[in-house]
C-alpha cells in the first residue's frame, strides 16, 4: 500500500451491500454491521500507532475489543442464517467465520481492506490470521479459537468451509464453499460443480402433460398424498421408480415437484460414476443441492448400481444416502433387491406398460389431437400389437402424420391417406426395440403370404399363429386364462425343416403380417465359454425384448436348446443349467418367439411341452417345386416362353432356398447375355447350385438339355 491516508479513504463508512433478499440480508446484516465496526477499529488502530509499528505484526490486535452490547447479536430466528447455525451447531465463533469471508461476496470493497489489513495488495483472501486479528483479543484467545479450523469443527466437518494448503494454519485463505454461498444469498440455479450429471426443472406443466400420465388413479393419489405428507412434515423419503418406461417415470416425478410447488433436480447416476474419484464429494453435493434449496430429488439409472465393478461406488452411496434428510425418488429398470446394507423403508412404484385399454384410450385421444381417423380394426391393432407408453404413442402419432404429409405433400388428405395406416405401424416399431442391436439384427420382412409355398396344413398353423398374436389379449384379459396361467403367457413357436425349406421366409411373413419388427439373434454374441456369461447374455436378451414389440428369431435354436446330456464332468453339469435357464425365460417371456432348427430331434424334450405351435417344414415335393419356380421370377424379369419349369420340378429335388438361388444366377447370366433368361442359363445355374452343395450333377438328370451348357 502506498500509505495509511489512503488506506482510510477506502473505508470511510460501514459498508451497506445493496442486495435485496430481505430486510435484513437473510440474517446476516447485523453480523455486517459488527464486521464493519471491528474492521474500522482496526484500521483505526493501524493509523493511530502508524505504519513502521504495524510492520511489527501485534501493533493492532490490542484494540480491536468492542463493548458487550456490540458483541450480543440477535439473529431473526428464521432466517436462512439461523437456520444454518441450528442445524450445523455453528457457534458465534463460526458465524463470524462466515460473514468475514462471505462479505466479499456482497461488496468488493471487503477484498481491498482485507489486502490492506494483511498489508499485502495482492493477498485479498482472508486468512486464518486475519479472522484472529480481527475477532481475538489476546495471543492466548487467539490459541483457543484454533479448534475451529480442525477436521471436526463444524465449518470444515461439514464443508461449509474450505483451508487452503499453505503450510501453516495463520496462513491458510478460507474459501467459503460455493454452494453456501449461494444458498445465504438465495442465489437461483444450480450447482457449476453438478451441471455435468444434473439438470434443474422448474415446476411448470401444461394440461396435456397431465394426461400423458398413466399410472392408475389409486395409486397416483397414494403416491401424492405420502409425497405430500412427508414433504410437509420434512422427513425424509425413498420412493424407486421401477420399470422401462423412463420418460413416464421423470414426467411423473415433475408433476409431483409441480404440485409441491418446487423445483425438480434430475440426477443421471451414469454420468456422476464417470467421475469416480469425486463421486463421494458429488453425492454429498447433490443431497444439500436438494436439501438446501427445497428441491424434489430425482435419481436416474440407479441400478446402474448393482453392477459387479460399481460394488466400490454402492457401498459408498449407501453410507452417502444415509445423510439424506429430504425427499428421494430414484429410477431403474431392474428390480430393487436389498442388500446387507441396503436402503432401509424403500417403496417401489412400478411403471409397467398400461393395458391395452388404456393403449387404445391413449391412440385414440391423440389422433383425434392430430384430426386422423382410422377404423376400429385398425386402433384394435395398433392398441394390441405394440406396448407402448403414452409419450410413445404420442410420438409415434406425430412421426406418422409428418411421414404422411410429407408423401402427399397436403395437409388436408392426411386423414384419408392410405398409406397412414401403414406409417403409423412403422412410427410405432420404431419407438422400440432398440436395446436388442447388441445382441440381434434386425430383418426388414419383405416376403407376404403370396411369396411362400407351403402344403395346406403348414400354411394353416402358419396363419393361426397370427391369429393368436392377433387375440392374445382378448383371450388372456379379457377373458381372464392369464390369472390361470403363472407362465407361459408368451407365444412360442419351433420351425423344422431342412435348410432351404423355408423357416426364416415364414418368420418374415408372420412379421409382415402383424407389423412388427423381426430381430434375428444372434447366437455368437450370446453363448460363451466362459461360465455364467451365456445366462447373463440370455437375461440381457429377453429383458431388452420385453417391451421392443417385436418378434425373436433364434435360428439354428438347438445350439442353446439342445438336449441336456447325462453329467460327466463339471463342463457338462454348466450346459445343462444353461439350457434349464433358457426354459425358464422363454416361459417367462410374454413375447413372440420363433425359433428354427434342421433337426428337431435335437431338442430338448422339456422345451418343446413349453411351445405352442411346432410345425414341420418338408422338402418341397414336384407340386410345390413347381410352384415355386413359377413364383420365383418377378413379373419384370425378361423370361423365354420357351423356360420349361415343370420339367425342372420333375427332375430336380431341391429346397426353395436352391431355386431362388439358381433363378437369381441364371438372371446374371442372361443379362451378359442377351438380356432375355433362357433355358440354357437356368441349366448352367443348376450346374453351379449342385458343385456349391457338392454333388453331382448327371447328364441323364439333364435329359433333352443335357447338351445346354
Amino acid at each position: 500500500m502506498n500509505s495509511t491516508a489512503s488506506a482510510a479513504t477506502i473505508f470511510t463508512k460501514p459498508i451497506s451491500p445493496e442486495v435485496e433478499i430481505s430486510s435484513d440480508l437473510n440474517g446476516l446484516q447485523p453480523l455486517l454491521q459488527r464486521l464493519d465496526l471491528l474492521i474500522t477499529k482496526a484500521i483505526s488502530a493501524i493509523q493511530t500507532r502508524g505504519k513502521s509499528q504495524a510492520e511489527l505484526g501485534l501493533s493492532w490486535l490490542q484494540t480491536t475489543e468492542i463493548s458487550s452490547e456490540q458483541t450480543s447479536i440477535q439473529i431473526r430466528e428464521n432466517s436462512l442464517l439461523a437456520w444454518l447455525q441450528k442445524t450445523f451447531n455453528l457457534s458465534t465463533f463460526d458465524l463470524d467465520i462466515l460473514t468475514i469471508v462471505l462479505a466479499p461476496e456482497l461488496d468488493k470493497q471487503y477484498e481491498r481492506v482485507y489486502a490492506y489489513l494483511q498489508d499485502d495488495m495482492s493477498n485479498r483472501i482472508p486468512t486464518v490470521d486475519l479472522v484472529f486479528n480481527l475477532l481475538c483479543s489476546s495471543i492466548p484467545e487467539k490459541l483457543s479459537r484454533r479448534k475451529h479450523f480442525t477436521t471436526n469443527a463444524p465449518l470444515i466437518h461439514h464443508r461449509l468451509l474450505h483451508l487452503s494448503s499453505e503450510a501453516t494454519l495463520l496462513s491458510q485463505h478460507l474459501i467459503l464453499d460455493s454452494q453456501i454461498i449461494r444458498f445465504l444469498l438465495h442465489q437461483p440455479g444450480l450447482d457449476s460443480r453438478l451441471t455435468s450429471c444434473c439438470q434443474l426443472l422448474e415446476p411448470t406443466a401444461s394440461s396435456e402433460f397431465i394426461d400423458n400420465l398413466y399410472l392408475q388413479t389409486d395409486v397416483q393419489n397414494k403416491l401424492e398424498l405420502l409425497i405430500t405428507e412427508d414433504w410437509q412434515k420434512q422427513q425424509p423419503l425413498l420412493l424407486y421408480f421401477q420399470g422401462g418406461d423412463r420418460t413416464g417415470k421423470c414426467r411423473t416425478a415433475q408433476i409431483i415437484a409441480k404440485n409441491l410447488e418446487v423445483g425438480l433436480l434430475v440426477t443421471d447416476l451414469a454420468k456422476m460414476l464417470e467421475d469416480k474419484t469425486n463421486f463421494e464429494s458429488k453425492l454429498q453435493l447433490l443431497w444439500r443441492e436438494a436439501w438446501f434449496f427445497n428441491r424434489l430429488l430425482y435419481v436416474e439409472n440407479f441400478d446402474i448400481l448393482y453392477l459387479q465393478e460399481n460394488q466400490i461406488s454402492l457401498s459408498t452411496f449407501l453410507k452417502e444416502l444415509e445423510k439424506n434428510r429430504g425427499i428421494t425418488i430414484f429410477a431403474g429398470v431392474q428390480n430393487w433387491i436389498p442388500t446387507a446394507t441396503g436402503v432401509k423403508g424403500l417403496i417401489t412404484i412400478p411403471f409397467t406398460i398400461p393395458l391395452v385399454n388404456q393403449r387404445r384410450e391413449c391412440w385414440q385421444n391423440h389422433l383425434q389431437i392430430a384430426q386422423i381417423t382410422i377404423d376400429d380394426n385398425q386402433l384394435n391393432i395398433l392398441s394390441n400389437r405394440f406396448r407402448l407408453t403414452p409419450y410413445q404413442i404420442a410420438d409415434a402419432v406425430a412421426t406418422a402424420y409428418n411421414k404422411t404429409r410429407w408423401q402427399s405433400n397436403t395437409t388436408s388428405s392426411v386423414g384419408n391417406n392410405s398409406n397412414l395406416f401403414v406409417n403409423l405401424c412403422s412410427a410405432a416399431r420404431a419407438q422400440s426395440g432398440h436395446n436388442l442391436a447388441t445382441f440381434a439384427r434386425k430383418i426388414e420382412p419383405k416376403y407376404t403370404w403370396d411369396n411362400i409355398v407351403l402344403h395346406p396344413n403348414q400354411l394353416t398353423q402358419l396363419r393361426d399363429i397370427c391369429k393368436e398374436a392377433e387375440y392374445q389379449d382378448l383371450v388372456h384379459q379379457k377373458w381372464g386364462f392369464a390369472e390361470k396361467l403363472s407362465l407361459g403367457k408368451g407365444l412360442n413357436v419351433l420351425f423344422s425343416g431342412s435348410p432351404g425349406t423355408g423357416k426364416t421366409m415364414a418368420a418374415e411373413i408372420i412379421a409382415h403380417d402383424l407389423q412388427l419388427d423381426l430381430y434375428k439373434i444372434d447366437l455368437s454374441q450370446i453363448v460363451s465359454k466362459y461360465i455364467g456369461d451365456t445366462e447373463k447374455n440370455l437375461n440381457h436378451i429377453f429383458t431388452a425384448a420385453t417391451n421392443s414389440n417385436a418378434i425373436l428369431l433364434f435360428d439354428e435354436a438347438d445350439a442353446l436348446f439342445g438336449k441336456r446330456s447325462e453329467v460327466q464332468d463339471a463342463r457338462d453339469r454348466y450346459a445343462n443349467i444353461e439350457v434349464g435357464y433358457l426354459l425358464q425365460k422363454i416361459e417367462e417371456y410374454e413375447g413372440i418367439a420363433i425359433l428354427t432348427t434342421n433337426i428337431r430331434s435335437n431338442m430338448d424334450e422339456a422345451f418343446e411341452r413349453r411351445l405352442r405351435f411346432i410345425i414341420e417344414f418338408p422338402l418341397p415335393d414336384v407340386k410345390h417345386r413347381h410352384l415355386i419356380w413359377q413364383k420365383i421370377f418377378p413379373k419384370n424379369a425378361p423370361c423365354s416362353p420357351t423356360l420349361d419349369l415343370e420339367f425342372l420340378a420333375q427332375n430336380f429335388e431341391i429346397t426353395g432356398a436352391n431355386i431362388r438361388n439358381i433363378a437369381l444366377s441364371a438372371a446374371f447370366l442372361a443379362a451378359d447375355d442377351g438380356g432375355v433368361i433362357e433355358m440354357v442359363h437356368l441349366i448352367r445355374a443348376m450346374r453351379r447350385e449342385y458343385q456349391k452343395m457338392g454333388q453331382i450333377l448327371r447328364d441323364k438328370d439333364l435329359g433333352k438339355y443335357v447338351d445346354l451348357r
